[in-house]
Parts: structure tokens; sequence; C-alpha cells
């Protein structure tokens, strides 16, 4: 009789407590969704209840912040002068630095360029073929030897005609002719002299034309060399961090951080499981902890890597012991404007399904 009675007690118990433990679940689960925050720790699942998913998240441009250091084929990555200082704005395609190798490749394409215009230069000597002057000359020995021909053609008939009569002698005749064929091989040598100094071989043309595209090789070859010597700026925005200065060696860290801050997003660490209750183009508010802001939000995108972290890393607002896929939500004008300057902040994103 006493045992029945003592499992009844149990059971009556067991139950209230259960009650009581479910209500404290739901009141917290209620508490976060009213701050927009996550309960618990970082390694702790912030779903917020059935009605929106709550994430830490963390401050971003959507630009990104770039990166600037030279290309690893670079052997000579000291910094030799730098334009700009931190908090400058700088334009796509601006000079933000120089290395120390700069002076000796811009001598190269000067050289370069040189070796070009000496290059066009006999390119436009061969075309012309050759100097009016001596071409007016080499006419008036073509005309020379054209007369010079002609006496010798009249001398030589005349020397033939006198044979048969006994007047002439035939070995006169025969130096006659001889004299004619001479006077004709050399008005022909004379006119082909005169024709290769108005036109050119197509043979020379066609070895200047080449040692032009050689020189034009070498000074595109120059001139790439020296924008391996430059840093240039990929895009518009703010220089956020120079990591090395004028006499240092750039480490990896890179030369300096860039980003275009028109635009601010957070990045949120949202649960897996979670993945299914959000949608791009959502709702969101991401919240600073510690206060009462709230600065409304849009799922943007949803990234499609899921992140397994087993440890704390060096990421304060990673999840730990978690899988969580990247989603990224487009801020305001008004959280663009207050966040700016708070990249990579740590805040709390509470998005609706």
């Amino acid at each position: 009789m006493r045992a029945p009675i003592l499992l009844l007690l149990g059971l009556l118990i067991g139950g209230g407590l259960g009650s009581v433990l479910d209500m404290t679940r739901s009141g917290q689960v209620a508490l976060a969704l009213d701050k927009g925050a996550s309960v618990g720790k970082s390694n702790v699942e912030p779903t917020v209840g059935s009605a929106g998913v709550g994430a830490l998240g963390r401050v971003e441009p959507a630009s990104r912040i770039r990166r600037i250091a030279p290309p690893s084929t670079v052997t000579m990555n000291r910094v030799d002068r730098l334009f700009v200082k931190e908090g400058d704005d700088v334009t796509a395609d601006q000079l933000l630095a120089e290395f120390a190798d700069a002076p000796e490749k811009k001598a190269a394409v000067a050289q370069a360029d040189a070796a070009i215009a000496e290059a066009q230069t006999e390119l436009a000597r061969v075309l012309a073929a050759s100097r009016p002057e001596d071409i007016d000359a080499q006419r008036e020995h073509v005309a020379s030897l054209r007369f010079q021909e002609v006496m010798a053609r009249v001398d030589a008939k005349r020397a033939d005609t006198l044979v048969p009569s006994g007047a002439g002698a035939p070995a006169v005749a025969e130096r006659a002719v001889a004299a004619a064929n001479r006077a004709t091989a050399e008005l022909r040598e004379a006119e082909a002299r005169l024709a290769s100094l108005s036109h050119p071989r197509p043979e020379d043309v066609a070895v200047a034309e080449a040692k032009v595209r050689s020189a034009q090789a070498a000074s595109a070859r120059a001139r790439s060399e020296v924008a391996l010597s430059q840093i240039i700026a990929p895009i518009s925005g703010k220089i956020l961090k120079i990591h090395a200065r004028p006499g240092d060696l750039v480490g990896a860290e890179g030369l300096l951080e860039l980003a275009n801050l028109d635009l601010m997003e957070v990045v949120a660490d949202v649960y897996e499981t979670d993945l299914q209750r959000i949608h791009v183009g959502g709702h969101a508010d991401v919240i600073i902890p510690g206060t009462s802001i709230r600065y409304p939000a849009q799922v943007r995108e949803i990234g499609w890597l899921v992140k397994h972290a087993l440890e704390a890393g060096t990421d304060p607002t990673a999840a730990v012991d978690g899988r969580t896929v990247e989603v990224r939500l487009s801020l305001g004008n008004e959280g663009t404007a207050n966040l700016r300057q708070r990249i990579n902040a740590q805040v709390h994103v509470a998005i609706e399904p």
C-alpha cells in the first residue's frame, strides 16, 4: 500500500520539475528573442525559438578587406616610397607605393623606348629606299650610260659594214661589238641600282620590321617589370592599416589593408541546423552588445561552406565546437554610417524566418 503511494508522489514531483524546467527554458528563449541576442556561451546553439534565428556576427565592409602585397615572384620587396597614410581615401589604379628597384626598372623602360625609336628610324630609312639626291644622281648616271651604249652600237655597226669592202679590219669590228656589249651590261647594272634606290627590297623591309617588333616586346617586358615594383590600388576605398613603411621589408601580413566603406555588412555564423529557417531577402536586426541599439539588416547571401570549429581560434566571434555557415547581411545607411569604424566588431544578430 505504501509503495504505490510513493510511486505516485515520485511521478508528480518529476512532472512538476519538468514543467518548471520547460518554463525556465521557454523564458530564456523569449528573453533572447526580445533582446535579439543568442543565449548562453558561444558554443551553445543561439537558436531563437521557432520565430527566428539568433547568431553571433562581425562587422565587415561589403568589398571585403583587401590585403595588398607584392607578388611572390618579386625579389626586391623593400619599400622605397609610400604615397598614402592610414585613413586616406584612394581611387582604383592609384599608385600607393614603390619598391627599391623601381628606379632601375624605369631606366630599363627608357632604354627599351630608345631602342624602339632607333628601330623605327631604320625601318623608315629602308622604306624610303634612299635620299632624293642619291636617286637623282643615279638617274643621271643611267642616262649617260644609255647614251654611251647607243654610241657603242653605232660604232660597232659602222665597223661591221666596212669589213666586206676591205676598208675595215675584222678585229676592229669585233672590238667594237665587245665595247657595245660592255656598255649594255653597265647600263643594266646602273638601272638595277636605280631600282633598288627607288624601291626597297622586301627582305630588307622584313628585317627592319622584325627589329621594330623585337624592340617593342622588350619595352613591354620592361614596363611589366616596373609594374611589379609598384603597388596599385585594385579598388577605390580607404587605407585601414599600413604594415610596412619606407625602408621596411614587406612581411607575411602584406604592405597595407584597404577596403571600400561605402557599404557595410554583418557576417553571421549561423548553425547549419538553422539554415532552413532563413532565406535571402529576409529581415534581421543587428544588436550592439551591451546596448539597446538595433540596426535593421537584410540577408544578402548564404554561404556555401560549412565550417567546423573544434577549438577556439583567433576570431573572437567564431562559434566553438559547432558547424556553422556564414550568412552575410546588408546594413542600411544608418548602420553603415555608425559601424564604419567598427570593422570586425562583435555583434548579435536576430534573423526573422
